[in-house]
């Protein structure tokens, strides 16, 4: 059962500084309003299609957004804010990222020594056995390099490199691709039995159905806005959901029939304020197009003014 609070993220908004020609300055809002909160024992899973900016959501928390992001509201860890000196002390120890991009590991530094992060004792040596026979991974992949694997293999690698610690926040950026459907479940599963044995975990994902079969709650995000906090239990039925877009994903998964709706997320020049999907809504009305509350419902949060 889940305990107490170890991330808290508050109204998080992440935008870019951006010229465009005359040398014109234009802050382009990726992310405008975020709510996350992670407890231990507990996995979450941030769900979104692409471009609705939610991998920015690990680089936010992690403090390495790029030179040209600002970013706004609150992060808390374990009740205190989490500011970049204390990230800086805790990053890699008490709370560790599994990057989606391959171009974290190092090219010049065997698989052994990067997943072990330099330690030798024969207790990291083992636990590193026991890894690489859960991710069928043999023996001498330690002593080759990046370049010499697959893309799936490196994959393996860089989750590895979460569970070769004891961490208190696990933050995952889309952990999966390039793995097949036997390997992403296996994967997924290891992050289950890291939030069981106590730590928070927080997956970023576009694999829904992926996601809740091992994930406590489920955040929708859609164009910059978190849309609906759920139950994985609540995805059981249509009727358990809140918001008009995460029923639009329930109808879409296999299972469900691929249904399909018209319309397309927003790009972020082109917002203009207001509930993001109403375009693609039926029950659209004109206080749509203003402020729109994050409330709780129905043991959830939604972000929609005539959800019941």
């Amino acid at each position: 059962m889940a305990g107490k609070e170890i991330l808290n993220i508050r109204h998080l908004n992440i935008s870019f500084t951006q010229y465009e020609k005359g040398l014109r300055q234009v802050e382009l809002p990726v992310i405008r309003d975020l709510d996350v909160t992670v407890r231990e024992g507990e996995m979450v899973a941030v769900v979104g299609s692409s471009g609705s900016g939610k991998s920015l959501l690990a680089h936010g928390v992690m403090g390495i957004l790029p030179y040209n992001a600002s970013m706004g509201g609150e992060i808390l860890y374990e009740g205190e804010p989490l500011t970049r000196e204390r990230m800086d002390r805790l990053r890699g120890e008490e709370i560790v990222m599994v990057p989606q991009s391959l171009a974290y590991l190092d090219p010049l530094m065997k698989i052994g020594p990067q997943i072990r992060k330099g330690k030798k004792d024969a207790a990291t040596r083992k636990k590193l056995k026991d890894i690489f026979k859960r991710y069928e991974l043999k023996e001498e992949v330690e002593q080759l390099y990046p370049f010499e694997l697959s893309g799936g293999m490196n994959r393996r690698i860089l989750i590895s490199t979460a569970l070769i610690g004891n961490p208190r926040l696990v933050i995952a950026d889309e952990p999966t691709p390039g793995l097949d459907l036997k390997v992403a479940k296996r994967a997924m599963e290891h992050f289950r039995e890291l939030a069981d044995m106590g730590a928070g975990v927080l997956v970023i994902t576009h694999d829904l159905e992926l996601a809740l079969e091992v994930a406590d709650r489920i955040v929708v995000f859609y164009a910059g806005m978190t849309v609906e906090e759920a139950g994985a239990s609540d995805f059981d039925t249509q009727e358990g959901l809140r918001h008009p877009y995460t029923k639009a994903l329930w109808r879409a998964m296999p299972k469900n029939g691929f249904q399909y709706i018209g319309g397309t997320q927003p790009y972020v020049k082109d917002f203009s304020g207001g509930c993001p999907f109403a375009d693609r809504c039926d029950r659209r009305t004109e206080q749509c197009s203003g402020e729109i509350p994050w409330r709780q419902l129905r043991g959830g949060h939604v972000r929609c003014l005539y959800a019941e």
